[in-house]
């Protein structure tokens, strides 16, 4: 297994401190939230893109992608009737996506459920249409940069857009691109009123990206979530990709998070068959 860390679980450490604490706990690489960089993925400016990924390198860490890609930003939204609307969204998608490139990464975590809620008198039908449409306008840029757009289903207490695995299935077949797949999360899958390890088997084939966390919005095997079934599951079925530790309570501290969360995985990974 491959493990990351989300750079916004080091709040407000520079990102020098961050990445050598993040190499010497074992992580191998970071992902980015863009605006821990700027609100504004428009205003970070190539010598900004050129020094993160060189400090990256530097501490022999990838930058392997970006999420929270819409999380403080303001005029965008993914399921909005609104062309308009739509083609700026698409838009910025584009300009993630260089950001994506600039910094060395691959795949875009596409989450970010205050900018995807239904809207009132909008279908989830509807919404899944509007969702394809920006993500197929954003297609061609996606393919120049060779990135992904990972879709992430949410738990209904984040949004009510994408609450399983099945509707995010649907929008990747939506959208019809190899550079749109499925991206899975712990904490979302808790709440999908299925064993974790059959959402990972059965997605398997489109799954681009993983997050390791608790239900209780903590590191692994910082709760009660069992991660023996769901490791193995992503080992039986050939997972090759990373898996990014996310957190979302921060009440245990940096150092704690950081360090737990990578422990409990390895020793989890040490007991896979």
């Amino acid at each position: 297994m491959k493990y990351a860390i989300c750079n916004e679980t080091f709040q407000d450490w520079p990102f020098e401190k961050a990445f050598a604490y993040a190499k010497s706990l074992g992580y191998d690489a970071l992902e980015f939230a863009p605006f821990t960089i700027n609100d504004n993925a428009y205003e970070i400016s190539a010598e900004e893109r050129v020094g993160i990924r060189a400090l990256a390198d530097q501490h022999e860490l990838e930058i392997i992608g970006l999420h929270w890609l819409l999380a403080k930003t303001e005029g965008y939204y993914l399921t909005s009737p609104d062309e308009e609307v739509r083609q700026r969204t698409a838009d910025y998608f584009c300009e993630l996506t260089r950001l994506c490139r600039d910094l060395g990464g691959f795949v875009m975590v596409l989450g970010s459920p205050q900018q995807r809620n239904l809207l009132p008198g909008i279908s989830h039908d509807q919404a899944l249409d509007y969702a394809a449409d920006v993500i197929k306008r954003a297609d061609d840029v996606l393919k120049e940069c060779n990135v992904t757009i990972a879709v992430e289903p949410l738990a209904p207490a984040e949004g009510d857009f994408l609450n399983t695995a099945d509707q995010g299935a649907d929008l990747v077949s939506r959208v019809d691109s190899e550079n749109c797949l499925l991206h899975l999360d712990v904490k979302a899958m808790s709440s999908m009123g299925e064993p974790i390890d059959g959402i990972i088997r059965k997605h398997a084939d489109i799954t681009a990206h993983f997050h390791a966390n608790d239900a209780n919005l903590r590191g692994p095997g910082m709760g009660d979530v069992d991660f023996l079934p769901i490791m193995q599951a992503l080992k039986d079925t050939g997972y090759e990709s990373w898996v990014s530790v996310e957190v979302f309570d921060y009440d245990p501290g940096i150092e704690t998070l950081a360090s737990e969360s990578i422990k409990h995985l390895l020793e989890i990974e040490s007991q896979l068959q």
